[in-house]
């Protein structure tokens, strides 16, 4: 089979290798799986630079998120037949055009949902939806301000805030992307953060500030956002796509009575293994409805993998780019 290897850890994807390499056999508790589309992370790119916390021994086949078909079963799996399409995966293993993960980290495909729509959704609506409803209790009516809002996990905080009842200010860097983002979700408001955005937050506002912030950027939007947080807010920290690690005056806190969260939806769901399930069944549940509208920005083949990446890298993603091996 066709995989994109990772042979060693080095910049601008400088170890990754796209060869043929076995065919793996699935062992016991344990799927293969033909990859129809496997989304493209953040995590994955950190990886081919041993730059994420998921370290995996060298040679490794990365991509967290793969939708496809069961072509292989190993012993003792019964919940699944040959052919069922499924969605889920694990750490590695989804860049390739077959992968072995364990059973109990897939579930049936939404039948709403393509399969390059089902590759990108579930990391990124679990965490919006492990943010915004377990962490700040979001109510309807409240103002959220979501940065990154043309990001996968960004956009998802949009699409299920607004599901909610809150009241969206999707703020990006870019006119372009937020004229999709208004065009496809109906924010009730969007801030092109460049130059600064605290006075725009407080005029939309009415002066009172953003009750939930949602931010996956960090650096100066953080320092930012604690400006023009409510009184009594909550600040979502979910990553730092900036690049640099803000730090907190706490004496602002103090004063303006904020809370800062921080969210990791997978460590929520290991330290609250009850909770956990419970997200997940909500998460896939809005989909299976069709409440939430994931956003495919691309899906390029195996072959062009590394426009796949840069596109991530160089923010041009409105929602979630995608790899398929069978294009």
């Amino acid at each position: 089979m066709r995989a994109l290897v990772v042979e060693e850890l080095a910049p601008d994807y400088g170890g990754c290798v796209l060869k043929s390499v076995e065919t793996p056999t699935p062992g016991p508790g344990e799927v293969r799986v033909r990859v129809r589309a496997a989304a493209v992370n953040f995590p994955d790119l950190l990886q081919t630079r041993g730059e994420y916390q998921h370290k995996p021994p060298l040679p490794f086949i990365p991509g967290m998120e793969i939708a496809g078909e069961v072509e292989a079963l190993g012993e003792g799996v019964d919940r699944f037949q040959i052919g069922d399409a499924v969605v889920g995966g694990a750490r590695i293993g989804g860049f390739s055009e077959l992968a072995v993960t364990p059973a109990q980290g897939l579930r049936p495909k939404p039948e709403r949902l393509s399969f390059s729509e089902a590759a990108g959704y579930a990391t990124a609506y679990l965490t919006a939806y492990v943010a915004l409803v377990r962490r700040a209790q979001a109510e309807a009516g409240e103002w959220v301000l979501v940065h990154g809002a043309a990001g996968g996990v960004g956009l998802a905080a949009v699409d299920l805030a607004r599901h909610l009842g809150c009241k969206v200010i999707a703020a990006s860097a870019s006119d372009e992307k937020l004229a999709i983002v208004r065009e496809a979700y109906r924010p009730e408001a969007t801030v092109n953060v460049t130059g600064g955005f605290r006075e725009a937050v407080k005029a939309i506002t009415g002066g009172a500030g953003a009750d939930i912030v949602y931010d996956p950027v960090g650096g100066d939007v953080f320092d930012e956002s604690v400006r023009c947080v409510a009184f009594n807010g909550r600040i979502l920290s979910i990553g730092f796509t900036s690049g640099r690690l803000p730090t907190l005056p706490v004496n602002l806190a103090l004063i303006k009575g904020f809370s800062l969260m921080g969210v990791r939806a997978g460590e929520y769901g290991r330290r609250f293994p009850e909770k956990g399930r419970e997200n997940q069944e909500a998460v896939w549940a809005l989909a299976r409805e069709g409440k939430v509208t994931p956003r495919v920005h691309a899906e390029y083949p195996l072959a062009d993998w590394r426009a796949a990446f840069d596109s991530l890298a160089e923010r041009k993603v409105v929602g979630k780019a995608v790899i398929r091996p069978d294009l």
